[in-house]
């Protein structure tokens, strides 16, 4: 059978299709966007991992608000930037389900910011997936928390400025300073080899709750063409001339290393231990998390 559910013709063999995770309905982001390759990547995650009847996904307030469209998976919808708190309260009352969130950078980093910090200091057996692409892009490309110096918005038409509006919060770093996290990761989809990259990290962060383990993140540097004002190509060459170098990519934080990193590790290397992690090396609060809030389901398939 093939991903979409119907067998192939006579002699042929599917080789690529559609994850049952997703839907069939048609997107409605702009053409160039890559929301839809990061949903993609989750879908075939929670497919891979069998966890897809046992799923729940948060939606934001942002593009993704009609994420419960295609999503083949019982969904919520939060209100703007509480996608953690309904999340802890999905998997606090049954923490047998698999919960993500999936959020932008205005959702998350700006009306949300109290919610994922708390979440994630109190080690929540959750994932979130936060998509940054520099600025509001639903509500007409705005300034938002993450947005370059000097990048110019609807909101900022002489470019960000450092003395009136601050300058870019790097989430995965601010996150990974707290004890509780398990795993902390940023990733881009811009070109094939990133999107490979940005999947084994997906998987990762999905495997953690698997297992029972605290709180997983994983930011994911996108483009938005639309509210950049470029084409597509150019909004690729963008992200990796400029974004990747405020936003580093890498690992920021695991059960292996224990600590958050002044610089990411490159997450090639991260995945060479096959996504376990070294035995004894764990911070004292992650292994309470384990412990107290206990196991996630079945043992899942290795990394």
């Amino acid at each position: 059978m093939s991903a979409t559910g119907t067998a192939p013709g006579p002699g042929r063999s599917t080789v690529y299709g559609r994850p049952l995770a997703l839907t069939l309905a048609h997107t409605h982001y702009c053409p160039g966007c890559t929301h839809g390759t990061v949903h993609r990547l989750i879908g075939e995650t929670l497919d891979e991992l069998g966890v897809r009847e046992r799923t729940v996904g948060i939606a934001p307030v942002g593009c993704a608000v009609l994420a419960y469209h295609y999503f083949n998976c019982d969904m919520q919808e939060a209100a703007h930037g509480r996608a953690p708190a309904l999340a802890t309260g999905v998997k606090r009352v049954r923490p047998d389900l698999i919960v993500f969130t999936y959020q932008g950078d205005g959702d998350l980093a700006a009306i949300g910011t109290a919610e994922i910090l708390h979440a994630a200091n109190r080690g929540e057996r959750i994932t979130t997936i936060f998509v940054n692409n520099a600025i509001y892009g639903m509500t007409g490309g705005q300034m938002a928390p993450t947005t370059l110096l000097g990048q110019v918005t609807t909101t900022t038409p002489a470019g960000r400025s450092a003395a009136t509006e601050g300058y870019p919060i790097r989430v995965a770093e601010l996150l990974a300073t707290l004890e509780a996290p398990a795993f902390i990761a940023r990733v881009a989809v811009h070109t094939p080899a990133a999107i490979l990259v940005a999947k084994r990290a997906i998987r990762r962060a999905f495997l953690h709750q698997v297992r029972g383990e605290c709180f997983s993140l994983v930011e994911v540097l996108s483009t938005c063409p639309t509210n950049w004002g470029m084409p597509p190509a150019d909004a690729c060459a963008w992200l990796e001339r400029e974004m990747m170098r405020v936003y580093p990519l890498g690992l920021f934080k695991d059960l292996k290393s224990g600590r958050a990193r002044v610089e990411a590790r490159p997450l090639e290397a991260a995945f060479e231990d096959g996504g376990e992690g070294a035995a004894g090396t764990t911070l004292a609060s992650q292994g309470e998390c384990r412990r107290s809030k206990g196991g996630g389901g079945s043992s899942p398939p290795p990394d």
